[in-house]
């Protein structure tokens, strides 16, 4: 009997451990983008020192990662990885990726699809043009919302309680929209279901997005075409945004939109 309670205490004392561990990347994710040792401690309900102590084993396995200007923690690649594979695991991931493919190969341009992240408007899965535009569409992006044609699609279909907090940051920019012109803008792309923008997140670079719905009608999605001038104009009626917007009703029906 001493023998099996031995046995037993470690594997106890590694399950709570797992559990601690997972406490806190789940923290690192609800205070993300980052956050002071001394604020997620108090998020979790532990001693700063007890946290301090994992968060050195998450560093040093990827999971973490300390901003060495601000010593603030934030979540690491690997948390970024394992968050990546859990996406594929949605339908619209594993069936927006086929039409994504073809439709970069039709256009040779850069298609992506995002998802609405803690953060925004997040990059989860992209297929590369040859003529590819890699800054502002590698996976793990976050767009703005208010700045991009990916981010202004999700600004028009989500929940306003999901998108408010996010909306009222970014009207305090120089670069934002009025207020009208934005209603505006809005209406227009609840109606067409396409967005195009011209140089608004990098100069001579174009996008359209469109929406993806899900069977209750919610936002699931957006894919976006992205590519440079003079090869990609982005034209809101052009042939391009008749196909983004074919792929888009096909991937929604799929989903039982």
């Amino acid at each position: 009997m001493a023998d099996s309670n031995a046995d037993t205490a470690p594997r106890r004392q590694k399950v709570q451990a797992a559990e601690v561990g997972t406490d806190i990347l789940t923290a690192l994710a609800e205070l993300a983008p980052a956050t002071s040792l001394s604020r997620l401690a108090e998020h979790v309900g532990m001693p700063a020192s007890k946290v301090h102590r994992y968060l050195q084993a998450l560093m040093a396995s990827g999971f973490a990662e300390q901003d060495p200007l601000t010593n603030h923690y934030g979540l690491g690649r690997a948390a970024l990885f394992v968050g990546l594979a859990a996406l594929g695991r949605l339908d619209v991931v594993k069936l927006a990726t086929p039409h994504l493919a073809q439709l970069r190969d039709e256009l040779n341009e850069t298609c992506f699809l995002a998802v609405w992240g803690n953060r925004g408007p997040a990059v989860v899965h992209v297929e590369q043009a040859v003529r590819a535009v890699t800054l502002v569409t590698q996976v793990g992006s976050v767009l703005p919302l208010l700045g991009s044609s990916t981010g202004l699609v999700f600004n028009a279909f989500m929940p306003n309680a999901e998108t408010a907090q996010l909306r009222e940051e970014e009207l305090k920019l120089p670069s934002a929209p009025s207020p009208a012109a934005l209603l505006a803008a809005m209406s227009e792309l609840q109606r067409t279901h396409i967005q195009p923008v011209h140089g608004l997140l990098m100069a001579g670079v174009n996008a359209l997005s469109a929406p993806l719905f899900s069977g209750d009608q919610r936002l699931a999605g957006v894919i976006t075409i992205v590519g440079g001038e003079p090869g990609f104009m982005a034209e809101a009626d052009g042939e391009a945004a008749k196909r983004l917007l074919t792929v888009a009703r096909k991937i929604s029906a799929r989903m039982g939109a």
